[in-house]
């Protein structure tokens, strides 16, 4: 077993090390990786003040988003006649995770449907987020287990803060073969032609996407980092604001508000499991 040590704030953070590779995960902080370091390159951006104020979404690294990616319309939404409130992003990036597993190169946390979740969100749930470090390759796998007699809509992403110096957005490149966009910052729909990332702020939400994967290029001396996942996520979201070092690359199972919509929303079925993976390489 891998122990924790005081990480960010004095949280205990468990690290995953192969060569010249180091990930660090807090799961009492919603399971979030805190840092990927591949010889001496951190490839997140991470305001380790928002980490350590519990009150404050975290502001960096790689949140996990679940029971939801994005907004609800009016934070609500309605099953059965009843109506449900979820903040952005769900749940899951603000609760403390229980470690199940624990060693150099993959730890495995838990997060179970409780009374509190049930209020926002009325389906019984037992989750597994693994991370697995192969090389300079990290594996998220996220499994649920739908406990319910119903089908549990998988409306899940992952939001992770990769460093883009803000000197360097000019040359920065996201590879995408979209033609349609959802432009979250103006609030419509748009024909999609490229990323200009030194905009005020970009926050696309690339609607055909249809590629299980994408290459952020970083600029002029950082390494591209790749990525790859599994058919599950249909939505590439891509998210930065001008004078900040960092360009979110998103993969989503759905658009925002899905839960509310049905739209293109995936289910898990009564008893069964569903498993999806998020491979970073840098």
């Amino acid at each position: 077993m891998n122990g924790p040590f005081p990480g960010i704030a004095g949280l205990d953070t468990y690290a995953l090390v192969n060569g010249g590779c180091r990930v660090e995960v807090i799961p009492s902080r919603g399971a979030i990786v805190t840092r990927m370091c591949v010889d001496g390159d951190e490839l997140l951006y991470v305001d380790e003040a928002t980490v350590a104020d519990p009150a404050k979404n975290v502001r960096g690294g790689i949140p996990v988003l679940f029971p939801i990616a994005g907004p609800l319309p009016g934070d609500t939404y309605s099953v059965e006649g009843r109506t449900y409130s979820l903040p952005q992003h769900g749940f899951a990036r603000k609760l403390p995770w229980q470690v199940r597993q624990a060693d150099a190169s993959r730890l495995v946390v838990a997060l179970s449907s409780s009374e509190e979740t049930l209020r926002h969100f009325p389906w019984r749930f037992a989750a597994r987020l693994s991370f697995s470090l192969v090389g300079t390759r990290l594996t998220l796998e996220f499994e649920v287990e739908n406990q319910d007699t119903r089908p549990l809509p998988l409306h899940l992403g992952f939001h992770p803060y990769f460093r883009v110096p803000a000197a360097a957005k000019s040359q920065a490149r996201v590879d995408t073969n979209a033609t349609r966009a959802w432009d979250n910052w103006r609030g419509r729909e748009v024909a999609f032609t490229g990323l200009d990332l030194t905009e005020e702020e970009v926050d696309l939400h690339l609607k055909d996407h249809s590629k299980p994967g994408t290459t952020l290029e970083r600029g002029p001396g950082l390494k591209p980092i790749r990525l790859s996942w599994s058919p599950e996520y249909h939505v590439l979201v891509v998210w930065t604001q001008r004078g900040k070092d960092f360009v979110c690359v998103e993969p989503w199972t759905a658009a925002k508000g899905a839960l509310a919509t049905g739209e293109g929303l995936p289910s898990v079925q009564p008893g069964a499991r569903a498993s999806l993976v998020f491979h970073i390489e840098g």
